[in-house]
């Protein structure tokens, strides 16, 4: 009998796409605009969280209001997508996917970016053949990944979740891993410090080749 392969269940923002300078450059724009002080890269992976309103607590000293949140929500994303266009796949991401699809061992993209966002900019980066399945969120933008992972996870059919390995850049995405019975690896390139990171017990690691690695280590 041969050696289990993992199911890589891919995050996008953060892991296979390198967009945290946007991301950093959006939330100061839009801070400007809600009258909160500019953060640097280091203060926002210390404090980033998800649901993202937990991480505005953090900076305010309180929940912001319903209406707060969604015009905060409504008015990073203005800034975001304008910025989002010039950001780039993390350096080997494409080389990695391609080599993953041509040994025959499969994978999937589950996103909390907007679905009707996320499939026009992974089909444009030219790495939508690699996935068996894109996901993006469909809901609200307050809540985490767990829920969605268990559509995500339904819709690949007859994959164990056991072989399920989610690689992603937030605690969040360790959350979800759990959720549906997955393994998780994080990845330092976006979004949490490292010190973050090893809060949620499973392999962290500074490249996406070290995360596949370590994804094959924890199911074969």
């Amino acid at each position: 009998m041969g050696q289990r392969t993992a199911h890589i269940v891919w995050d996008w923002n953060g892991t296979l796409f390198h967009d945290i300078e946007a991301v950093i450059e959006a939330t100061n724009a839009s801070f400007a605009e809600f009258g909160l002080e500019p953060i640097t890269l280091e203060r926002y992976r210390e404090l980033y969280c998800v649901p993202v309103p937990r991480f505005y607590e953090r900076l305010m000293g309180r929940l912001p209001t319903d209406s707060e949140w969604e015009r905060m929500d409504a008015v990073f994303h203005r800034h975001y997508w304008a910025r989002a266009e010039s950001a780039g796949l993390t350096p080997g991401a494409k080389e990695l996917l391609n080599r993953r699809r041509a040994g025959g061992h499969t994978q999937s993209l589950c996103s909390l970016a907007p679905h009707e966002h996320l499939v026009p900019i992974v089909r444009n980066h030219g790495i939508e053949e690699h996935f068996t399945r894109v996901d993006g969120r469909r809901g609200p933008s307050h809540v985490g990944k767990a829920e969605q992972m268990v559509s995500h996870l339904t819709s690949l059919g007859a994959i164990p979740a056991d072989r399920v390995v989610v690689i992603g850049d937030a605690l969040d995405d360790a959350v979800a891993a759990r959720h549906i019975g997955a393994r998780a690896v994080l990845y330092t390139g976006g979004s949490h410090s490292r010190g973050s990171l090893e809060q949620a017990g499973v392999p962290v690691v500074d490249t996406l080749d070290e995360a596949v690695e370590a994804a094959e280590a924890l199911v074969g």
